[in-house]
């Protein structure tokens, strides 16, 4: 399950098309990219839409920010991001939407998800439910860094009963922490010019940073199922 949602994640990352190419996205919400990317992070903190860039799309944001977009320079031209509302409204939106997804979980459960549905897909539950379980409540911090977990997290927590007090603490945080520090992250590294050379590697060097979590699990468990297996005699 884990190997086939890594292989997904990086090979969308990788081919980066049309939506899920962070430039292409700001580009098309013209003027209105700064509304238009808060959106996004609502949608993928927790609002049942677990594909879409925002790792690579909040690191362009503070390129866009910095001055320094490189040769897409002209696809965000009219974008107009700054860095202080960026600040401000990245967290605000990453807060909200995880707020939505816990009390989606907490009222409709999990039915939605299928295993044959092409975004709400129950391996994507299964594992964000299993990284719920080894962790805790802590997961809603952690999960503002795995992609795919962060917008499922929050349903499962929900589904689950979690005080709420509890979910809104490290929903707060993780939100503020992963928005903020992903923006300012590009911020300063725009700063420099060889990475405006190296953009798309750097966005598959991003996401594959966030699924190392995902990955060190899968590589525990198959140590355990190893151990576990019994030993043939002769």
């Amino acid at each position: 399950m884990i190997d086939t949602l890594l292989a997904e994640t990086t090979t969308n990352v990788a081919l980066m098309p049309g939506f899920m190419d962070p430039f292409n996205l700001i580009g098309y919400f013209g003027a209105a990219a700064f509304w238009g990317l808060l959106l996004v992070i609502f949608i993928e903190s927790g609002v049942l839409f677990p594909v879409l860039p925002g790792d690579s799309l909040l690191f362009v944001a503070g390129l866009i920010a910095a001055g320094e977009a490189g040769e897409n320079a002209a696809k965000v031209a009219d974008s107009g991001l700054t860095l202080w509302p960026l600040l401000i409204g990245v967290p605000i939106a990453g807060i909200l939407g995880g707020q939505v997804g816990y009390w989606i979980g907490r009222y409709a459960g999990t039915s939605m998800f299928k295993p044959d549905a092409r975004f709400l897909k129950q391996r994507y539950l299964d594992e964000a439910h299993e990284f719920f379980e080894k962790h805790g409540p802590i997961t809603i911090f952690l999960a503002r860094f795995v992609p795919i977990v962060r917008t499922l997290a929050p349903i499962v927590a929900g589904a689950a009963r979690m005080k709420f007090a509890v979910f809104t603490i490290y929903n707060v945080v993780g939100a503020i922490v992963w928005g903020a520090g992903i923006v300012l992250l590009g911020y300063w590294l725009g700063q420099f010019e060889i990475i405006q050379k190296l953009i798309e590697p750097i966005f598959i060097v991003i996401v594959l940073i966030s699924v190392l979590p995902m990955v060190f699990e899968w590589l525990r468990r198959r140590r355990i199922q190893k151990s576990e297996s019994p030993v043939e005699l002769d």
